[in-house]
This record gives C-alpha cells, structure tokens and sequence, in this order.
C-alpha cells in the first residue's frame, strides 16, 4: 500500500527579501520531506509566495512599478533561497497564477453555496501589514499585538461565518490534540476559540489588488481566504478526484511560525469544515530568532541574512546549526559563537574527527577491509545502537523533535568515539592486527548508518560521505540501516576532512 505525505511551508509574503526565519522553516519541513521519503513514503513538498493584498499593492506604488512586477522580483527570492538552501520541494506556488485564482474562487463557491458566506459592512481595526483584522479588545497601546500600526476601516464587505465553528472547532481539537503543536500553542488557539469568535470579513473594497470575489469584481477576496487556499491548490483543487488531492489530502503537516498560528489554527480548519473538507493532520508552529540576545528588527539593522550566513559557515553546517540549536517550537537565539562552537565541537570534532581517524587507518593499515566473522560485546553493542538509529530518530522527526533526533545520532557518535579510544586500534596494530581489523570494520559500519541517518539534514555533506563508502544510491533509504545490509568489504580512497574546523580570521 502506498504510503503518501503532503508537507507545507507558509507562503512568504513578497514584501521583502527572506531572512533566517524563513530559512527556518523551510529547511524544517525539508528535514521532514527528505525523511518521509526515506522511510518510504511518496511525498509533496510545497513551498511558494503569497502575492497579494493591500501591502503589496502600496509597496509596488512606492516603487514606481505594476504589483505583478513587484511581486515576481520579490518571489525570485525566495526561489533561489530553496535552492541555495538544497531545499527538495516538489512544487513552488505563487498566488498569482491562474491555478490558484481558479482554486481560490472555486473554495469561495463551496462556502458560499453551504451558507457560509453573507454580504454585509465591516467597521473595525485593521493592520495592512499584518493583513489581519483586530478588536478593540486585541489592542495593546494603540497598535496591534505584533507592534503593527491599525487604522480604522469601514467598507462593504462579505463575511464568513466563523463563529458558526466555535463549538465545532473546541470539539474537533478535544478529540484530536495533536493536530496543534507544540503544546502552548494548542493552549493558545484553545483560549482564541474559547473567547468568543466572531464572523470575519473576507472581502476588501478599498484597494484592487487580489482575487476577484466570484460574480461581485468590485470585491476583491481577503487575502488569507486566498494564501491558506494555495495548500488546496497544489493539489489539484477543486478537482477532488485527482490524483494528487486523493493522495495527500489525507495528511497533510502545515508548518509555520508562531505569529500565524491563529490563520492555521482556527480561521484554516473552519474554511475546511465549512467546505466539507479534511483537516490538516498536524499543524507546528515553530518559535522566532533572536539575534545575539536581541530582538531582530529592519530598523536595528540586525535581520540575519542567510545567504550570508552560507557564504561564511557552508551550507552544511548552517542547516545542522538552525535545526540542533534550539528546540522546534521555542524562540532561539543565533549567535556567532555558537554556531562555531557547533560547527568545531560537534561536526569538526565528533563526527570530522572520528570518520578522519577511522578511515585513515583504514587506509593506510587494511584496505579491502572484510567483514568479520566473530564479534565482541563491545561491537555488538556499538552496532545494535546504530542499528537502532531508524526508530529513535523517526520517533522524534515524527514530533517535529529535530535537536532531539540530532542528539540521538550525536548519542551513537559519542559512543563510536568512546569505543575508538577504549580500542585503541593504533596500539592493536602492533599486538593483534585481526582485532584491528573488527575494530576498525565496526567503526566504518558504524560511520554508514549515521551518514544514512544524517541525509535528512545534511544531504550534502553525506552525500559525500556515502560516495566515499562507495555506497550505491539505490541503498541509502533507512531500510539499509540494519545488519542484513552491513558493509561487506570497505575499500578506500585516502580521506580528506569532511568537517574542517572553522578558524575565524584574524
């Protein structure tokens, strides 16, 4: 039976150039979608820009051009952001395609046809940075919970009848708890729901730029109705027996920074209800990026830039960092001195240092090395760890728990490390060179099941090591992690250093 995943990031907001946060999160749902597809499962991997809205429409004023000119500059950035971060996504959507005004519309249709949808005025708060509409209640000092200015809007406009999913909304979340994660924000969309909601108003009159509201042009759609309906779009919506959205539909994870938990988490899942369809299995939301223990802000001038980031550290080990740093789910801060110490202590010394050592005395005292017959309690033992490596870091990639499945393989690399000392297999060279030999063997078997298990982070970096195992492609899913497919002899070339320490300039 085919196993099938669907995978998401938001939709980036064209107004800007992307900085870490959404390095983040998209080389978060990479790690998942490289996993899912070891473990054998056929994947969709989504990514793209939301490009419309009030924001858009001001921006490409200001700068003298046509919103869809300012919106694909701005899209082609986040483009080649995927590929500079060796992102593997199937698809890259952009709100102003045809696809997806067809997707957007035919949603409205649905939930308009079922009754949701009323013509009526809207007078409130609005944010036009954050497209979001705000009680008075929300306010803090006269601006919006995000520190956005709000200006005072009154229009024509359709509402959505969201507080029809109240209860509904309470129900379905009872019952399925882990659909939000991690905890507080399950509590946090729980309290949203549980204070009242209110109908929402899904059209703007005020500007143009948008999708049009079906049969009404006068209206254009809100343009969250029309970002969350890009996940619906990519799968062939409104054609629900397509192949793609009979698939993938049934589980699929949303991963998103905490400040839209709220669009996801509520306003999402109630569209969905009142349109008949499922609701997302799994929706995390993961914390922001502090900047050397402060708040990163445009106007600090302390926005980390990833590229940078790539151009002084290396690829490699700016995706093990992000992701080993900090607990998925909680703020973190980014700091030069850690992301060194990362790179020097954990990938130079432990796992740069062990494959530089191991291999080289491979190569220098037994190449052809052959797989031995007998082994000690101490091999063994190394091994089963190594072994078990598919199910105790699936366990935690399954939760979304990426330091955690990164400490786990880190446990079976401080062992392999411990073992090699307490071998000693330069002194065993002298004394008993068939143990060398198992020592050594147990070693590079070892070495492979990490650099298997590691693809998902750092496909780059092992990608070259299992080339230098010489590895054949098509045995490097998780399922060759097990004894039944251990390495039968190792011949190698001479090492060169996978992890070279990182020396700051003077």
């Amino acid at each position: 039976m085919q196993k099938n995943y669907y995978i998401t990031t938001p939709i980036y907001y064209v107004n800007d150039v992307p900085h870490i946060g959404h390095a983040y999160t998209t080389l978060a749902c990479d790690v998942l979608a490289r996993y899912k597809r070891l473990t054998g499962y056929t994947v969709k991997f989504l990514t793209g820009t939301d490009e419309h809205g009030q924001k858009v429409e001001q921006s490409a004023q200001k700068a003298g051009v046509t919103p869809l000119e300012y919106a694909t500059k701005y899209s082609a950035h986040f483009q080649r952001l995927a590929k500079t971060l060796n992102i593997s996504n199937d698809d890259f959507i952009r709100t102003t395609e045809t696809r997806h005004k067809q997707a957007a519309q035919a949603l409205w249709h649905k939930l308009e046809a079922n009754g949701f949808i009323y013509l009526g005025s809207y007078a409130g708060w609005y944010s036009v940075r954050d497209e979001a509409f705000y009680q008075e209640s929300e306010l803090v000092n006269g601006k919006a919970p995000s520190g956005a200015p709000v200006e005072w809007v009154e229009e024509p406009s359709y509402f959505f009848k969201l507080s029809a999913f109240e209860q509904p909304l309470l129900d379905y979340y009872a019952e399925h708890p882990e659909t939000i994660a991690p905890k507080s924000r399950y509590n946090e969309v729980l309290s949203f729901i549980k204070g009242g909601l209110k109908d929402l108003s899904i059209s703007r009159t005020s500007f143009a730029w948008g999708i049009p509201v079906p049969n009404n042009e006068k209206h254009i759609m809100y343009v969250w109705l029309d970002a969350l309906a890009n996940y619906l779009t990519a799968i062939g919506y409104p054609d629900e027996q397509s192949p793609d959205f009979k698939n993938f539909w049934e589980n699929v994870t949303h991963v998103v920074g905490k400040d839209i938990v709220r669009f996801h988490a509520v306003y999402w899942p109630a569209f969905l209800m009142a349109a008949g369809l499922n609701l997302p299995k799994r929706i995390y939301a993961h914390g922001w990026w502090t900047n050397e223990g402060q708040k990163i802000s445009k106007s600090v001038g302390n926005v980390i830039d990833p590229y940078a980031l790539i151009d002084t550290y290396g690829l490699n080990a700016v995706r093990y960092f992000l992701l080993r740093e900090v607990p998925f789910g909680q703020d973190g801060d980014f700091s030069h001195t850690a992301m060194i110490r990362r790179i020097n202590t954990d990938l130079s010394n432990d796992l740069g240092n062990l494959c530089q050592r191991v291999f080289s005395q491979v190569f220098k005292n037994c190449n052809g090395l052959t797989r031995p017959e007998t082994l000690t309690a101490e091999d063994t033992a190394l091994l089963e760890k190594a072994y078990a490596l598919p199910e105790v870091v699936g366990k935690e990639l399954e939760v979304q728990a990426f330091h955690k499945a990164l400490e786990e393989i880190w446990n079976v690399i401080g062992d392999a490390n411990r073992y090699v000392d307490a071998q000693a297999p330069w002194a065993l060279k002298k004394t008993d060179v068939e143990r060398m030999k198992t020592v050594l063997y147990t070693l590079v078997e070892t070495i492979r099941c990490a650099g298997l298990i590691l693809q998902p982070f750092m496909p780059d970096a092992m990608a070259e090591l299992l080339d230098f195992l010489h590895i054949p492609h098509d045995q490097r899913d998780w399922t060759f992690v097990v004894a039944g497919h251990a390495l039968q002899t190792v011949p190698l070339d001479e090492p060169k250093p996978l992890f070279p320490r990182f020396v700051e300039e003077a």
